[in-house]
C-alpha cells in the first residue's frame, strides 16, 4: 500500500512582499549573489535574478551563473542560479538560438508551465548532469535561487508568480509558475525534488516539435483522490515504493511552429491587481511565436517521454522572505558566491493591501 498522508484544505497563503520589475528593489532577499534591478540591456555576464513566463518564445530558465566542471552542477549553484531567457530586453542573459530542441507552453486556468529538452550545457549546466529542483523556498526558507523572482503577463498584467517550481537538467527543463490564490502551493509543489520533469509535470516533452496549448489543471503532483504521497518515501524505503505519475491533463486550442529564436521582449508596465481569471479566447493571440508554418489542432492529452531531471538534495519547504537590500553590486567568480547582506522591513501582504487602500481612499477625498 503507498505511503500516503491525508490532504490538508490549502488556504492562500500571504506573503511579505509582492513586486513587478520596475519597483523591485536591488536584492530581494538576504544573501542572494545577483540583483532584481535588471535593466534593459541583455548580457551573458549579468547577474540578474528575474524570470518570466509568458508563452512558447518568452520564457527564461533559471541556471548556473559560472561554468566550473562539477562545481557548476544544479546542486552546486542552486542557491545563485540567474535567468537566462529566450527574449532580449529583461536585463538577463539570453538562451542562444539552437539551444531550445523542443519546447511545450501550457496555459490552464491556475498555471503557466514550459517543458522540453535541449543542450542545456549552453547555459553552464556540465553534461550528464542529472539536475536538481530549483524553487522559491528551498530547505533553508531563503530560495533556490536567494532572490529569484517570477514574473508573467499571461493573467491580465504584469504580476509576481509567488509560488513556482523549475526543474533544470543538462537536458531537460520544466518551469510551472502557479497564479496566487488557494490553490497556488498544491499545484507549485517543491517537495518532490527526487522526482524530476515528468513525475512532478506531466505533459509534452517532445524533441523537435515546439506546441503552445490550452489545458486543464489535472491533478496536482502526488495528489491521488483525498491523499497525497509522502514526500519522506523519495529517500527512505516507504511500502509500495513510489506512486506513478499523474496522466497528463487534457488541451486543445494547440498550435504548433517549425522553431523558436530570440525576440525582442515587450518591457510591461501595467500593475495586475487580480482577482485573476482564464480567458480562452485571448490564448491565441497572446501566445506570439516567431516561425513559419504555423498549425492549429485538438488534442485530449499532452505525450510524454522518459528524461528525467533527478535532485542531489532534498527540499523540505519554508516560508520565503522578502528584504529591501543593502546596495551594491556583488562579483562572481567559479566555485565561489558573493554574498550580501540586507535589511529592511517586512509586512504581512494583507497589510500591504490594506495601506495601498487607505492611501487611495484619502486620494479621492
Amino acid at each position: 500500500m503507498l505511503a500516503l498522508l491525508l490532504l490538508a484544505g490549502s488556504a492562500t497563503a500571504q506573503y511579505s512582499a509582492t513586486y513587478i520589475p520596475a519597483d523591485a528593489p536591488d536584492q530581494s532577499q538576504v544573501g542572494q549573489i545577483g540583483t532584481n534591478q535588471c535593466g534593459t540591456t541583455n548580457s551573458q555576464g549579468s547577474l540578474c535574478q528575474n524570470a518570466y513566463l509568458n508563452g512558447l518564445d518568452d520564457f527564461c530558465l533559471f541556471a548556473p551563473p559560472w561554468t566550473n566542471g562539477t562545481n557548476s552542477t544544479i546542486g552546486a549553484t542552486e542557491e545563485d542560479e540567474v535567468s537566462w531567457c529566450m527574449r532580449t530586453g529583461y536585463g538577463t542573459r539570453t538562451i542562444p538560438d539552437g539551444t531550445i530542441t523542443g519546447a511545450h507552453w501550457v496555459q490552464t486556468p491556475l498555471y503557466v508551465q514550459i517543458t522540453g529538452f535541449g543542450d542545456l550545457t549552453k547555459l553552464n549546466i556540465p553534461a550528464g548532469d542529472g539536475g536538481g529542483e530549483l524553487d522559491p523556498h528551498s530547505w533553508t526558507g531563503l530560495g533556490n535561487p536567494q532572490g529569484g523572482l517570477v514574473f508573467g503577463t499571461t493573467f491580465g498584467g504584469i504580476q509576481q508568480y509567488h509560488e513556482w517550481t523549475n526543474f533544470m537538467s543538462a537536458d531537460e527543463f520544466c518551469f510551472r509558475a502557479c497564479v496566487d490564490g488557494p490553490e497556488a502551493t498544491t499545484y507549485c509543489q517543491h517537495v518532490y525534488d527526487e522526482q524530476g520533469c515528468e513525475w512532478n509535470m506531466p505533459a509534452n516533452y517532445d524533441i523537435g516539435t515546439f506546441t503552445s496549448c490550452q489545458a486543464d489543471d489535472g491533478a496536482p503532483m502526488g495528489v491521488y483522490g483525498s491523499s497525497t504521497w509522502d514526500s519522506n518515501c523519495q529517500h527512505t524505503a516507504c511500502a509500495g515504493g513510489t506512486p506513478s505519475a499523474q496522466a497528463a491533463p487534457s488541451s486543445s486550442m494547440c498550435s504548433s511552429v517549425n522553431s523558436i529564436s530570440n525576440l525582442a521582449a515587450v518591457a510591461p508596465t501595467a500593475t495586475a491587481t487580480g482577482p485573476f481569471t482564464f480567458d480562452s479566447a485571448a490564448l491565441a493571440s497572446s501566445n506570439s511565436v516567431a516561425s513559419t508554418a504555423v498549425t492549429t489542432s485538438t488534442t485530449s492529452s499532452s505525450s510524454t517521454s522518459s528524461g528525467l531531471a533527478t535532485s542531489k538534495s532534498s527540499s523540505t519547504g519554508g516560508s520565503g522572505t522578502a528584504t529591501v537590500s543593502a546596495q551594491g553590486s556583488p562579483t562572481v567568480s567559479p566555485g565561489s558566491t558573493a554574498r550580501g547582506s540586507a535589511v529592511g522591513l517586512e509586512l504581512p501582504f494583507g497589510s500591504v493591501l490594506a495601506l495601498g487602500g487607505m492611501v487611495l481612499g484619502m486620494l479621492m477625498l
